[in-house]
């Protein structure tokens, strides 16, 4: 059964901007054709994504009577990009980000939200949940588990050569190689194709968590089964807008992370959270999640058997869970499916 989804000129959203704490930015706004609505629901999306990543979600949640925003973040597509040097590189941080959804909900005079993410907007939701009790209602997580924040500083390399090898590609993306070699469309869409499963002419993966992008065979990667046709040209053309140093600098704020995190008042998030672990994510393994119910009292799990791009992937099944919680978490009825 096919899942209905918007295109980026689709007569069911529109494209605005908001100036948020100094920096421009580009959000999806979907409404009830009646412009009433029950609740607001904010979607982030991560790496190497666009708010376009969450095209199945945004024409399901307007079916249900939600107000959706779905915001390209820091450095990506139609939002500002500021070069760091000389800019500030805490504007790629979580808090930075957190801040900049409160802002955002303010400007669209929503006293609270429901928050959502996937890959960084994971990371992303979870801290902003803390860090603004009171704006967000209930928050959902597809295929990144919830880490709580450290007393002690844990470097990148300490984290590949430690417990997660699977992190290895973030040396590469920290690194000055993929900018500076990833320029032309031609690159750029080769890098996307990487990432999105394509393989060489050998029939190899072009991409591997323990080590990155393999750049030799940039220019000859196959078809891409999670990114191809018209929707891969228009993720392209968003990233030739800025190139890749704005994303690449979320993995170049990690110390910024950690040092925002030792102000947080509480390492728990006591919002109701819907987690939908992705049970072939070979980034975000489902292990990772192990011990969540410590930090979250009201953890609801469900898994989807999918790899990491589960939103585009398994969309008819993350939107019938995420239906279901919404009707019992929000809603105040259960969902009969």
């Amino acid at each position: 059964m096919s899942v209905d989804k918007i295109t980026p000129s689709d007569s069911r959203i529109s494209h605005c901007e908001a100036n948020l704490n100094g920096q421009t930015y580009h959000y999806i706004l979907g409404v009830p054709k009646n412009g009433n609505f029950k609740a607001t629901v904010f979607l982030i999306h991560g790496w190497p994504d666009l708010s376009y990543g969450w095209r199945y979600q945004i024409p399901f949640l307007i079916k249900l009577k939600m107000r959706v925003v779905v915001p390209d973040m820091m450095g990506y597509g139609g939002t500002d990009a500021p070069c760091s040097p000389p800019a500030d590189l805490r504007l790629y941080s979580i808090k930075r980000a957190a801040d900049d959804i409160s802002e955002l909900a303010k400007q669209l005079q929503a006293p609270q939200i429901i928050l959502g993410g996937h890959d960084w907007g994971g990371f992303v939701v979870y801290r902003t949940a803390q860090w603004y009790p009171k704006l967000v209602t209930h928050v959902f997580s597809v295929c990144t588990p919830y880490t709580a924040p450290s007393r002690h500083f844990i470097s990148l390399a300490d984290m590949v050569n430690g417990p997660l090898p699977q992190f290895g590609y973030q040396m590469q993306l920290a690194g000055p190689e993929l900018e500076a070699n990833v320029r032309s469309y031609d690159q750029v869409k080769g890098f996307l194709k990487a990432l999105y499963g394509g393989k060489s002419a050998q029939g190899k993966p072009c991409f591997q968590p323990e080590t990155g992008i393999d750049m030799e065979g940039l220019n000859t990667i196959g078809l891409a089964p999670s990114l191809n046709g018209e929707e891969l040209e228009y993720y392209t053309k968003e990233y030739m807008r800025h190139g890749l140093h704005g994303p690449l600098n979320w993995y170049r704020t990690r110390r910024i992370n950690y040092e925002d995190d030792l102000k947080l008042e509480t390492k728990q998030v006591i919002q109701p959270v819907l987690f939908i672990s992705g049970t072939l994510d070979a980034v975000l393994t489902p292990g990772m999640s192990k011990g969540m119910e410590a930090s979250i009292p009201r953890l609801k799990r469900r898994e989807v058997n999918t790899g990491h791009w589960a939103l585009t992937q398994a969309p008819g099944e993350v939107n019938r869970i995420l239906e279901e919680w919404l009707h019992e978490e929000v809603l105040g009825e259960r969902c009969a499916l």
